[in-house]
C-alpha cells in the first residue's frame, strides 16, 4: 500500500472514502496493453491507453476519439501525436490516470513540455498548478524559457511574474545565454517596457548578439524598441553605426532629439517596485536641499512638534529651490504622499516638480492656488523620476514651509484626475484623510467627520452653531474634484432644519452649492451637483423648528451611497429625552443677541427649554479654534 494512504485523515463515521484506492487502480492501467483499446504513438514510442479514460479526462481527446474525426472511425487502434515529447507525454499520461504529479521530480525541460501539453489538451488545473510552481522556481537561467512559453500560451499571470523578475534582473538577463533563445515577439515586448531598466548600450549589444544567434530573423521590430536618444553620441557613432543594423538617418534623428529636446521629454527607463515607498534611507534616497534634512526620510510621521521632526525651507528668497529628494536611481512613480506640519490649524500652498538630472524640472502637481493641510496624497501619470522637488509658496501663519514626511511610490490602484486634481471615489472628509472641522461647536472637534453615524444623543455626537451667527466649516486636506456630499441632521426628535451649503478653495470666494432655506429638512441629506474643485465646505443653518441652534451629526464627501437605506433615518436607540417642566413653567426669554458666543448657555426661546436641549445648547463647549505657531 502506498505511503500516502496512511497520511490521509480518516473520514467521518458513515462516510466511505476510497479515492486513493481508485487512483492507484487506475494507475495500474498505464502501459498495460491487456485492457488497452487505443495506442498513442509519440516520437515512435507506443503508449497503450483507454479511449473512455482519455475522453473523460480531456475535451481534446473526447473530440478526437468520439467527435466524428477520422481518428474516431471504427477500427482505429493507433493515433500519432505530433510535436510532442515522448518523455513528457509519458508523465502526463500517468497524471491523466492517477490525478497525481510530483513536480519536484521533473526536469525543467520536461516541465515546460508538460505545461504546453496541459494547455493543448485542456488540463486547466494542471496548467495552473505548474504555472504557480514555475513562479516559485524562477531564476536567471530559466526565466527566459519560461517567459517564452507563457507568452506563447497566453498565460497572463505567469507572464506578468516573469516580466517583473526580468525587470529586477535586467542587466544579468541581457548577458545570459537564454536571452538569445527568446522569440522575436517576446524580446520586443520585454525591451519596449519602461520598467526594463538597463543602460541602453547594454540592451543594444544584447540585441546585436540575439541577431547573430537568430540568423534569418528580421531584427527590425526589435531595433525599433531601442531608445537611441538615451545613448551617448560616442556610443551612437562608434558602437551603433558600425553594426549597420540602424540606418544613418535614425542615428541623426537621435542626436537631434538629444540636442533639441528638454531632458524630461526623453523616454527614460526606470525601476518599478509597485506599492513600495522608494524614498527611504533603506532604498538609498537622500534629501539634498532643505533645512534639517535628516528628519524627512526617517520614517517617523508621529513624533514632531514646534522644534523637531520636520524639514523646512524659507518661502521668501528661496528662488524655487524648495526641498529636494534624490532617489538612489531612476524609478517609475505615479504617487507622492506628503505630511505637512499640522500641530495647529495652519494651511500651506505648494507645488511639486520631478526631474532626471536636477536641472530640467517638470511640474506634476500645482497646489499653489489652494490651501492644504496635513496629509497630501498626490497622483499623476507614471513618470521615470530621479529627483523630486517640493516648493512651498504660502503658510497662513509664517513664511516657512514645513514638511514632516515624504513617500514616493507606484500604486496599482486606479485613480482619476481632472484639472490636475484627484476625483475621489471614497469619502475624503475623514480624520484619516487629514480633513478637519475648523469652525463649529462640539464636545470633540472632529465629531462631525469621525465616521460615527449611530452614537449620538441629546448630549454628544454632533457639531452645532447658533442660528444667525457663525457656521460649520470643514476643511479637506487638499483640493478635490467633488460632485456630491451627504450630511446627517440631528434627528433624535421630530424637529426639522433649514440650511444652505457653500464651498470654496481659498476661504475667500464662496460658491452656493445647495439652498435649503425654504425647505423643512430632516435626518440624512444627499446633495449632488456639477463637479467642481472643493477644499472648504461651509454648512449654515437658518432655521430649527425646536430652538435657535443648528445641529449636524455627520458629514462626508463625496457621498457614499453603498447602502440606499442610508437616505433615511437610521434606526437606533436614542437616549431618552429628559423630562421637561410643565407648560406653565416655561421661561419666556428674549432671543439672544447675534453677537453672543457660539458656546453660550443662554440659547432659549418661548418654545425651547434649555434642559430639553442637546448638551451643547446649554453648557459651554470648546470651539474648534485653538492655534499655536512654530
Amino acid at each position: 500500500m502506498c505511503d500516502h494512504r496512511h497520511l490521509r485523515s480518516p473520514p467521518p463515521a458513515g462516510i466511505v472514502d476510497h479515492v486513493s484506492f481508485l487512483s492507484d487502480n487506475l494507475s495500474d492501467l498505464v502501459d498495460n496493453s491487456d485492457y488497452s483499446d487505443i495506442t498513442l504513438m509519440v516520437e515512435n514510442v507506443a503508449f497503450p491507453a483507454h479511449k473512455v479514460i482519455l475522453a473523460t479526462r480531456s475535451e481534446y481527446f473526447r473530440a478526437l476519439l468520439y467527435g466524428g474525426m477520422k481518428e474516431s472511425q471504427p477500427g482505429t487502434t493507433q493515433i500519432e501525436l505530433k510535436d510532442t515529447s515522448a518523455s513528457a507525454f509519458g508523465i502526463l499520461l500517468k497524471y491523466m490516470y492517477s490525478g497525481r504529479l510530483n513536480l519536484l521530480e521533473i526536469k525543467d525541460e520536461n516541465l515546460l513540455d508538460i505545461l504546453g501539453m496541459s494547455h493543448r489538451y485542456g488540463f486547466v488545473d494542471l496548467e495552473s498548478a505548474i504555472s504557480d510552481y514555475l513562479k516559485a522556481i524562477l531564476n536567471i537561467s530559466n526565466v527566459c524559457l519560461i517567459y517564452d512559453i507563457a507568452n506563447m500560451y497566453h498565460l497572463t499571470s505567469l507572464c506578468q511574474v516573469c516580466k517583473e523578475f526580468i525587470d529586477k534582473n535586467a542587466q544579468e538577463i541581457l548577458v545570459n545565454e537564454t536571452f538569445f533563445t527568446l522569440s522575436q515577439s517576446s524580446i520586443k515586448e520585454l525591451i519596449s517596457r519602461d520598467s526594463f531598466c538597463a543602460p541602453e548600450n547594454t540592451i543594444f549589444n544584447a540585441v546585436v548578439k540575439w541577431t547573430e544567434h537568430n540568423q534569418g530573423q528580421d531584427p527590425s521590430p526589435i531595433l525599433e524598441c531601442i531608445r537611441l536618444p538615451l545613448m551617448s553620441m560616442n556610443d551612437l557613432l562608434n558602437v551603433v553605426r558600425p553594426t549597420s543594423l540602424v540606418s544613418p538617418d535614425s542615428i541623426l534623428d537621435a542626436i537631434k532629439l538629444q540636442t533639441e529636446s528638454r531632458d524630461m521629454e526623453l523616454n527614460y527607463r526606470g525601476s518599478l517596485i509597485p506599492e513600495t515607498n522608494v524614498a527611504t534611507q533603506r532604498y538609498g534616497a537622500q534629501v539634498i536641499r532643505g533645512e534639517m534634512k535628516n528628519s524627512l526620510l526617517d520614517g517617523d510621521s508621529q513624533n514632531y512638534d514646534l522644534d523637531r521632526g520636520f524639514t523646512r525651507h524659507p518661502i521668501d528668497d528661496n528662488f524655487g529651490q524648495g526641498v529636494v529628494v534624490k532617489l538612489a536611481s531612476p524609478y517609475i512613480i505615479n504617487c507622492i504622499k506628503l505630511l505637512l506640519w499640522d500641530r495647529d490649524m495652519r494651511s500651506y500652498s505648494y507645488y511639486l516638480e520631478v526631474s532626471m538630472d536636477d536641472k530640467d524640472y517638470e511640474r506634476v502637481v500645482d497646489h499653489s492656488r489652494y490651501l492644504c493641510r496635513s496629509w497630501q496624497t498626490l497622483y499623476f501619470q507614471p513618470r521615470v523620476v530621479r529627483y523630486v522637488r517640493v516648493v512651498g509658496t504660502h503658510n497662513t501663519v509664517n513664511r516657512v514651509f514645513h514638511l514632516v514626511s515624504f513617500d514616493c511610490l507606484f500604486i496599482n490602484k486606479p485613480f482619476v484626475l481632472e484639472q490636475g486634481l484627484v476625483v475621489p471615489s471614497e469619502n475624503v472628509a475623514t480624520i484619516g484623510a487629514g480633513a478637519c472641522v475648523i469652525e463649529g461647536v462640539s464636545r470633540s472637534r472632529n465629531a462631525l467627520i469621525n465616521g460615527d453615524t449611530r452614537h449620538y444623543d441629546w448630549d454628544s455626537g454632533y457639531t452645532c452653531h447658533q442660528l444667525g451667527s457663525g457656521a460649520i466649516i470643514v476643511q479637506l486636506a487638499q483640493p478635490y474634484i467633488i460632485d456630491s456630499m451627504r450630511l446627517l441632521l440631528w434627528d433624535c426628535d421630530d424637529r426639522s432644519y433649514s440650511y444652505y451649503v457653500e464651498v470654496s478653495t481659498d476661504q475667500k470666494s464662496w460658491y452656493l452649492l445647495a439652498d435649503k432655506r425654504k425647505e423643512q429638512c430632516k435626518s440624512w441629506q444627499v446633495i449632488k451637483f456639477e463637479k467642481r474643485p472643493v477644499t472648504f465646505v461651509k454648512i449654515v443653518g437658518t432655521h430649527n423648528t425646536a430652538n435657535e441652534v443648528f445641529h449636524c451629526v455627520h458629514f462626508e464627501c463625496p457621498a457614499e451611497m453603498t447602502n440606499p437605506s442610508n437616505n433615511n433615518s437610521i434606526p437606533r436607540s436614542a437616549s431618552p429625552q429628559p423630562p421637561g417642566p410643565s407648560s406653565s413653567g416655561l421661561s419666556h426669554q428674549p432671543r439672544p443677541s447675534m453677537h453672543q458666543s457660539h458656546s453660550s448657555e443662554n440659547y432659549a426661546s418661548a418654545e425651547y427649554c434649555p434642559h430639553e436641549a442637546p448638551e451643547a445648547d446649554r453648557q459651554d463647549s470648546t470651539s474648534s479654534h485653538d492655534e499655536s505657531e512654530n
